[in-house]
């Protein structure tokens, strides 16, 4: 995973746009913050930065001025917010690559059908396949409903911040509910914090496709992002936690409602399960 940008990397973009006259010296000097205040009050005003920047901690601003550079290189990262999550963690990864190789990531099996799809059991669900979720679930991000979870979660870029219940969409509400109860009949509370299921990473984000072409099935609410900082994107069954035995009664949960799981399926992007087939 790739490392956060250095001091010296914002003074050089902040130069570029016009908002920092000083020497590049890889340090956070009170120039370098004004230039940085001087360019968020300016994204403010363009509705790009998510509110309350001012009270920002320096950390967070950091974070937020690294999101900016990535964004303006053409890397996707969703709301600048100085919040880490998953979508910043990819980005980072490709931007690094971008600097490395002149092209970002991309990851070309990402709309492409694997050969052996988990099938779904028992009297699941049989969910549309990704190219007919709009026909299916309408349009992205409509139809949404509030699922109360059986058990607390915990925001995964901030495990400080409780989450009880989340957007989804109506058709696999209750899809998505038994899981979660099953998971804590079969698990208990404990141990589900021990093995970080109770870490959530989202759920409805309209998007593209991270490394892809074509609409996240987030945009419509239909898949869900559990621990994404030990299950990321690129992550193998070699390293992805999810992969590893302690895991598997939660797949066999998630796969009796017919829901996939992409690390199951294609080994990679562990963290993630959804309502449409591949």
């Amino acid at each position: 995973m790739a490392s956060e940008l250095d001091i010296a990397g914002f003074q050089t973009a902040l130069k570029a746009k016009g908002f920092y006259g000083g020497e590049v010296d890889g340090t956070l000097n009170p120039a370098t913050k004004q230039a940085m205040d001087a360019m968020f009050a300016q994204e403010a005003t363009s509705g790009r930065l998510a509110p309350g920047w001012q009270g920002w901690t320096d950390p967070r601003r950091k974070l937020a001025m690294e999101q900016a550079i990535m964004r303006d290189a053409g890397i996707a990262v969703g709301e600048i917010d100085g919040l880490i999550g998953p979508a910043t963690r990819f980005a980072r990864d490709s931007y690094q690559n971008l600097l490395a190789t002149g092209k970002p990531i991309i990851i070309p099996e990402r709309d492409e059908t694997p050969a052996k799809p988990i099938p779904a059991t028992g009297k699941a669900t049989i969910w549309p396949r990704q190219a007919e979720c709009e026909s299916f679930y309408g349009p992205v991000g409509t139809n949404q409903v509030l699922l109360t979870l059986p058990y607390v979660m915990r925001l995964s870029w901030d495990p400080s911040q409780r989450v009880r219940r989340f957007s989804c969409h109506a058709k696999v509400h209750d899809a998505f509910l038994r899981v979660f109860e099953q998971t804590l009949k079969t698990y208990g509370e404990d141990r589900i914090r021990e093995l970080r299921l109770d870490l959530f990473g989202g759920c409805l984000n309209v998007r593209k496709m991270r490394g892809g072409t074509q609409m996240s099935m987030h945009s419509w609410g239909i898949a869900i992002d559990l621990d994404p900082e030990n299950n990321a994107l690129q992550m193998t069954k070699a390293k992805a936690t999810f992969a590893r035995p302690d895991y598997d009664d939660f797949w066999r949960i998630v796969e009796s409602e017919g829901l996939v799981s992409l690390g199951r399926v294609r080994d990679f992007d562990w963290m993630h399960f959804q309502a449409a087939r591949l």
